[in-house]
């Protein structure tokens, strides 16, 4: 009996290794919240994609959701890595609040 116990604890504790090993998206990507993508989006993407920025007006209805889920795809801000530009746990944040508030979507916002 105690030699089954230490194997299922065993089996149990090499399972939860293998699964940490695997990226996010492998088994299902992670959600962002809206509220904290606005709040990053404002905080670090805003100060260069207003209207008189550096960077040129971009708002989440510059694109569609498509065109939002391609940019984050490419991974790339411009000819430097997104996450280079953004920090890499905002990320998925900001990409969540893009795509929903993207000009096609039930929600269309310019983040005032």
């Amino acid at each position: 009996m105690k030699r089954l116990t230490i194997g299922a604890i065993a089996m149990v504790i090499m399972a939860l290794f293998i699964l940490a090993m695997f990226p996010q998206d492998m088994m299902g990507e992670e959600k962002g919240s809206e509220k904290k993508g606005k709040y990053y989006y404002k905080k670090s993407c805003k100060t260069c994609h207003s209207k008189d920025g550096e960077g040129g007006e971009l708002t989440p209805i510059s694109k569609t959701q498509a065109q939002w889920e391609e940019f984050f795809e490419k991974g790339m801000h411009g000819d430097q890595k997104l996450s280079d530009a953004v920090e890499e746990d905002q990320i998925i944040h900001i990409k969540t609040f893009l795509i929903n508030h993207a000009a096609d979507s039930d929600q269309p916002e310019t983040c005032g």
